[in-house]
């Protein structure tokens, strides 16, 4: 029975040593309560480090023995792989770049090969456990490489990656040296899910740029394989904080601060400790917040709860000293015996401590500088059970796109910030209940059970896509079969593209001339008595008849506008016009002054704009405006706009391939029809064949067609059998012989 392993560099679970004795405790994280419903079923299992570093064998086999009665099964790392895969690599690398702190990145090889080999670790112990129709979900940006790794081993196996910090740009991500490592490491996912839009877009900007996979509406085609990209936003367990808010362990620590502070106003500020959360802007706005507006003093105080967190690493350790010296300098200028302005925690909280803070304040301040999502606020949003409170966030933060009821900032303004911090100590109470209502409606719709419904049901589409093009391939009864049909017939069409299908692509169109091999193919099939081939192109007339003029075939040319049978003048389709390629004509040449490396491809009724020759992903960004202002301007001139292989053509509406096919299957009797193409303009023609015919497709992207081909050599393969023409290899040893 199939199923689902969850992999994350973390166990759900705390491993402490007390008394000589290693206890085990839950984690209360997230992460860990939105899967404890998954990885707990059936035979499914969580794999992640146990959190510290065990030596003795012994007590890793009992630990392993322990945990596998949890349903999980620990990856256990050495001191020095801690220290250089997760302090180092991990946290002093790709955290930095990927929360856009350059000048903390830390560029060291030895520091990447550590955590080449722990992902190696990792992905070796997901083989060790998966079998053929398990499911993986790989989380975080400890195993980037990890997805790859696994696909190598386990090619058919379904994979999904989360990444719950941000996804830089481009221009910040190209900084790593292991750039394309990463890229293609995740790659090697079916479904990479991002918390919003924005890493999405970052995401495949990169991709397209650095490993040149292009993209279509979130879709990268990987030879194969088909690849989602999409955001989904992470909830909370809203059950979970509500309830929580509500008990009477809550509600009597409520009483106990509520009651050592007195009647004040509060502003609640919760982070973990790190550069990225903006503790100091924070504390710098309130600093200027009472500097202006001084009828606040002993009427509104901080509440900051700072959790630790590496405060040994000299940064954080120069972090915390700031902050320290922050919250000294604001308490000793404002502050009175009977009040404190800042109520300052270094240490971490019980849930219910936590929801007596979120229940008692008046203010959330969360305002990092830049965060993956950030599940503070909507904590706070839960826990809310009488609907009063301010939120206010960040637009750095994730949860920000979710959350536009809240007021929400820019954390480096710190102007801005103050007043804000004014606005929401004066709310009035509907305000806030309504805007308060609007936000829990929200997260009790999008909790943590939904994003984790909601992901596993997207991996387990794009799986069955898979599996439905999978069934595409031409596998070898399929091709006997129509073998077997091709010689039993004697009236056969055999429709071939030419570029993708019969000829590589080339930079220059002009250098896709025939070959050797292909002349002689197309001349065999063409001289059969039973045979009429048809070469069907979006080429210009005077190319086709100079390269394939000579010999048995027919031809169409620019998508059916020139139409010519063996030993018959060319014809056309009547009352075709080109007189709107001129202003065509301007727009395209205005394209090609902004882009280096298009060109523009003049044929009778049709203009091609290419862009083969230029950088990779400037030439998609500029065919998506082109694309965009050709489709405004064209609208009313019975014109369409077909994009192909790195070109973008526009031609009459009244021409396509399945009209020029359609000439030949009607004049023509048939007991066999056989049609090749690889792009979008040779899906008419396949919707034009008869129930009965072979299609194929050329690369692996959804199609009109039945039948898949990898490229062009498979092609010329397949036409080579239908020709009767020896293997190639086998041809080239006949000549080799026969020359000794």
């Amino acid at each position: 029975m199939s199923k689902t392993i969850i992999v994350s560099n973390r166990l759900p679970v705390k491993i402490q040593t007390e008394d000589d004795k290693l206890v085990y405790k839950p984690s209360s994280g997230g992460l860990a309560t939105g899967l404890g419903s998954i990885y707990k079923e059936g035979d499914n299992l969580w794999i992640g480090w146990p959190g510290l570093e065990i030596k003795e064998e012994k007590t890793q086999t009992e630990v392993a023995e322990h945990l596998k009665e949890e349903s999980m099964r620990p990856v256990f790392l050495t001191a020095e792989e801690i220290k250089d895969f997760y302090e180092g690599f991990s946290n002093e690398t790709l955290w930095p770049c990927f929360h856009y702190f350059n000048e903390y990145v830390v560029y060291e090889q030895s520091l990447y090969e550590a955590y080449e080999q722990v992902n190696t670790k990792f992905a070796e112990a997901i083989i060790e456990h998966a079998e053929p129709g398990d499911t993986l979900w790989i989380h975080d940006y400890q195993l980037l490489l990890v997805p790859q790794m696994v696909r190598e081993k386990l090619p058919k196996i379904s994979i999904g990656f989360f990444l719950h910090i941000p996804f830089p740009s481009y221009e910040v991500f190209r900084l790593l040296p292991w750039r394309k490592q990463l890229l293609q490491g995740m790659l090697g996912a079916d479904l990479l899910g991002f918390h919003t839009y924005d890493d999405m877009r970052h995401f495949l900007s990169s991709v397209s740029r650095l490993v040149g996979h292009s993209n279509l509406h979130g879709k990268i085609q990987l030879g194969d394989r088909k690849i989602i990209v999409d955001s989904f936003p992470m909830g909370i367990d809203y059950e979970k904080y509500a309830n929580s808010a509500a008990s009477p362990e809550t509600i009597r620590r409520e009483v106990r601060y509520r009651t050592h502070l007195g009647d004040q106003k509060l502003i609640l500020s919760i982070d973990r400790l790190d550069y990225s959360k903006g503790i100091n802007k924070r504390l710098q706005a309130f600093e200027q917040f009472l500097e202006d507006y001084p009828e606040y003093h002993e009427k509104v105080s901080l509440v900051m709860v700072v959790v630790p967190s590496r405060d040994q690493v000299p940064k954080y350790k120069r972090l915390k000293e700031e902050i320290d010296e922050l919250t000294g300098r604001i308490n000793g200028n404002f502050g009175r015996i009977a009040w404190t302005p800042i109520h300052y925690f270094y240490r971490s909280f019980p849930l219910e401590a936590l929801s007596a803070f979120y229940r008692m304040a008046d203010v959330a301040l969360v305002t990092p500088l830049r965060d993956g999502m950030n599940l503070v606020c909507k904590e706070f949003i839960a826990s809310k059970l009488d609907k009063r409170g301010v939120l206010i966030l960040s637009e750095m933060a994730g949860a920000s796109k979710e959350l536009s009821d809240a007021i929400l900032i820019n954390p480096n303004d710190v102007n801005k910030l103050v007043e804000s911090l004014k606005r929401g100590l004066e709310m009035p109470e509907d305000e806030q209940i309504r805007h308060m209502s609007i936000m829990q409606a929200s997260l009790k719709r999008y909790n943590i059970h939904h994003w984790v419904n909601l992901f596993m049901d997207r991996l387990e589409e794009i799986k069955l896509e898979q599996e439905a093009m999978a069934t595409l391939r031409l596998d070898d009864e399929s091709e006997k079969q129509m073998l077997a049909h091709y010689h039993s017939s004697h009236e056969r069409l055999i429709f071939l593209d030419y570029d993708g299908t019969l000829s590589p692509f080339f930079d220059d169109p002009k250098d896709a001339m025939p070959d050797k091999e292909l002349k002689e193919i197309l001349a065999t099939l063409g001289t059969m008595p039973d045979n009429r081939v048809i070469v069907i192109s979006g080429r210009d007339r005077k190319t086709l008849e100079n390269w394939l003029g000579e010999l048995p075939v027919d031809l169409i040319c620019e998508h059916g506008v020139w139409l010519r049978q063996q030993g018959k003048d060319w014809n056309t389709i009547e009352f075709l016009t080109n007189n709107w390629k001129s202003e065509i004509l301007k727009v395209l040449e205005l394209y090609v002054d902004r882009t280096p490396g298009s060109f523009i491809e003049e044929k009778d009724y049709s203009l091609v704009w290419h862009y083969r020759k230029v950088e990779t992903g400037l030439g998609e960004l500029r065919t998506r405006e082109l694309t965009s202002h050709l489709k405004y301007i064209t609208t009313n001139m019975g014109l369409q706009v077909l994009e192909g292989d790195m070109v973008l053509e526009i031609k009459s509406l009244e021409v396509n391939k399945g009209r020029g096919a359609q000439k030949w299957l009607s004049e023509f009797d048939h007991d066999f029809v056989f049609a090749v193409g690889d792009d979008e303009t040779d899906e008419d023609m396949f919707r034009m064949m008869p129930d009965d015919a072979y299609t194929f497709k050329v690369g692996r992207t959804n199609s009109e067609a039945k039948f898949n081909l990898k490229n062009h050599q498979k092609v010329r393969r397949l036409l080579r059998k239908m020709a009767g023409m020896p293997e190639k290899e086998a041809a080239i040893q006949k000549i080799s012989n026969h020359a000794g």
